[in-house]
């Protein structure tokens, strides 16, 4: 699917069911709101879902984008690019935090190779599906093509449909790119006009000298770009009621063909949500100072709305994401939860921006889906109680005197 029919796809919250969901809440037998926020997450999927009570949201599937970064010769980071190829590797032996916690909550793992800078052999659990060897330097110019972005896209899309395709009822967004998160909080800055000190920071571990440059690498990299520091606004989300809730120089990387489909695909102004600040489109941001992951990531998310399949979001690399797809289709953020928030700073506003409740806040910071994939039993757990709990009518429990 195109990119342009996903967007077409993308449709808001049933209004409807999001109020049979809520009239159900309150005939369970238990006090109203008390299970606070896992009622509103149900009532969510009902409306996104278009259905109350909304489907179990399991077998649960999770995707782990990888993806190199060329802003990582300025310093970024202290790991060297090849852990991302050697992550790759550990996720395919079953020996990542991820692995464990995706065997604890009975989630497939898929790996997806958007743009790592290496060759990976083909192995079980693999997709490749690279568009470059790693994007170019974001501090000196556009990061990707646009018809690379759309390409990382589509193949975003593309595994969210097949993966729903073969059973998945929850998506959850996972990632691996050393450097990955300069570009995230150069997204967020774009995409919320937070300054670069407000939402960028240590990442894997940095020292106070180290996360200064980190600082001025991402205002560099918005100036490069020629974005100011109050960005693109994106809408929160368009659900009626719930609560909480031009970049085509080259990309100096070796650049790999994208799919013909690619350019052609390309979303109009009509198609691609509210234009920024001097006119920029979402797409063209999204390429100037995304990373392969971010862009695959938010083709991850739009596939998932698509097909009304529900997606919980991990930390900050998918909050800088659903920036992205939100900027493209406002109503996608209808079909999100947020698994957690981490303890990086750009995914408490990313959150803030998007209208959206972390589940989940144990100051993780680890990125590969970790966050989500303890997030999904107490998603499930909120849709259970719609499906399981009897009603006072039901159980003949005498109800509350008004």
């Amino acid at each position: 699917m195109t990119l342009r029919e996903t967007l077409a796809r993308v449709a808001a919250a049933s209004p409807s069911a999001m109020a049979q969901a809520r009239a159900h809440q309150g005939r369970l037998t238990k006090p109203p709101g008390s299970l606070g926020a896992l009622e509103e997450v149900a009532v969510r999927l009902a409306g996104a879902a278009g259905l109350s009570p909304p489907p179990m949201p399991e077998p649960a599937a999770l995707a782990i984008f990888a993806a190199d970064h060329g802003v990582h010769a300025q310093g970024v980071s202290p790991w060297p690019q090849e852990v991302t190829l050697q992550m790759v590797a550990n996720f395919l032996a079953g020996g990542a935090v991820a692995n464990a916690f995706a065997a604890q909550v009975g989630a497939s793992v898929t790996v997806v190779d958007v743009g790592v800078a290496g060759e990976l052999p083909v192995a079980e659990g693999l997709l490749s599906r690279k568009i470059a060897y790693g994007t170019a330097d974001l501090s000196q110019g556009p990061a990707m093509t646009v018809p690379q972005a759309v390409a990382a896209l589509e193949a975003g899309i593309e595994v969210a449909s097949s993966l729903v395709a073969s059973g998945a009822r929850c998506l959850i967004t996972g990632d691996m790119g050393i450097a990955n998160t300069t570009a995230s909080a150069a997204l967020i800055c774009a995409f919320t006009g937070r300054d670069a000190g407000q939402v960028t920071g240590r990442g894997t571990g940095i020292d106070d000298t180290t996360h200064a440059h980190k600082i001025a690498v991402v205002r560099q990299a918005l100036h490069a770009n020629g974005l100011p520091s109050t960005g693109l606004p994106t809408p929160a989300s368009s659900e009626p009621s719930a609560s909480g809730s031009s970049a085509s120089s080259g990309a100096g990387a070796a650049d790999l063909a994208p799919p013909a489909s690619a350019a052609s695909a390309e979303p109009q102004p009509a198609d691609s949500g509210q234009e920024g600040q001097g006119g920029r489109e979402p797409l063209e941001v999204l390429a100037a100072l995304g990373g392969f992951e971010h862009a695959a990531i938010a083709g991850f998310i739009l596939g998932g709305a698509a097909a009304r399949v529900p997606v919980i979001l991990d930390g900050v690399i998918a909050g800088s994401a659903a920036l992205a797809a939100a900027a493209l289709a406002p109503a996608v953020i209808d079909h999100c939860v947020a698994g957690h928030r981490s303890a990086e700073p750009g995914h408490a506003a990313a959150l803030d921006h998007l209208g959206l409740r972390p589940l989940v806040d144990l100051e993780l910071r680890l990125g590969e889906g970790t966050g989500g994939l303890l997030a999904h039993p107490l998603v499930c757990a909120a849709v259970r109680v719609m499906h399981d709990v009897a009603t006072f009518d039901s159980a003949g429990v005498t109800e509350k005197q008004s």
